[in-house]
C-alpha cells in the first residue's frame, strides 16, 4: 500500500511539473536528492558500524545479559502466552534490548525471528496471535535510550549538539511505549471478557 502511495505522489508531481513547465526543476531535485542520499548513507553507515561494534562489545562483556535478565520479568508479564524458556522469548528480549539501545537495524532480524517462533506457537495460523500483536506494538513504539540513527543524521548535517535530543527522545518513546502497552492490554482484557461472557 505504501509503495502505491509513493508512486501516485511521484506521478502527480511529474505531471504537475510537465504542465507548469518545471521539468528542469524536477530533474535537478532528483539528481541532488540522489547525491544527498548517498552522502547520508555513508554518514549513517559509519555511526551504525560504531554502535553495532559497541553492542558486540556489550554482548561479549556480559552487559547484554544483564539487560536481558532485567527485561525478563517485564517480558514474561507482557507475553504471558509465551513459555519463558521458549526460543521466541529470547528473540523478543533481544529485540527489546536492541530497540532500547536505538539499534532498529539490529532489532529487526530479532523481531522477524521472534515472529517466526510465535507463528509456530500459534500453529502456523495466518491470523496474528496476542503475543505477535504485543510484539508489533512494542517494536513500533520502542522505548529508546540512545537514538543512534537520529544522532547520526544530526551529525551528518553538522548539528552543533547532535546528542541534545536524547532526553526528549527518552520522554517521547517512554510515552509511546506506555500508550502501546495500555492499548494492547485494553484489547487483550476486552477479548478475555468477551470469551468469558
Amino acid at each position: 500500500m505504501v509503495h502505491a502511495i509513493w508512486i501516485i505522489m511521484l506521478t502527480a508531481g511529474i505531471i504537475t511539473a510537465m504542465f507548469n513547465g518545471r521539468m528542469e526543476d524536477v530533474s535537478e531535485a532528483i539528481f541532488n536528492g540522489a547525491e544527498e542520499a548517498v552522502a547520508l548513507c555513508f554518514g549513517l553507515i559509519s555511526i551504525m558500524v560504531f554502535w553495532l561494534g559497541m553492542m558486540n562489545i556489550a554482548k561479549k562483556s556480559g552487559l547484554m545479559d544483564i539487560f536481558t535478565r532485567l527485561l525478563k520479568p517485564v517480558a514474561v508479564r507482557l507475553f504471558p502466552d509465551v513459555p519463558p524458556k521458549h526460543p521466541a522469548m529470547g528473540y523478543i528480549m533481544s529485540n527489546m534490548t536492541a530497540n532500547l539501545m536505538g539499534l532498529g537495524n539490529a532489532a529487526t532480524p530479532m523481531g522477524i525471528k521472534a515472529m517466526k517462533e510465535l507463528r509456530q506457537l500459534n500453529n502456523d495460523s495466518e491470523e496474528a496471535s496476542r503475543p505477535m500483536v504485543t510484539l508489533m506494538a512494542l517494536n513500533t513504539a520502542s522505548l529508546t535510550l540512545i537514538p543512534t540513527t537520529v544522532i547520526a543524521i544530526r551529525m551528518n548535517y553538522n548539528s552543533a549538539n547532535p546528542a541534545e535530543i536524547v532526553g526528549t527522545t527518552i520522554a517521547a518513546t517512554a510515552c509511546s511505549t506506555i500508550a502501546a502497552i495500555c492499548i494492547d492490554r485494553y484489547f487483550y482484557y476486552r477479548k478475555q471478557k468477551k470469551r468469558k461472557g
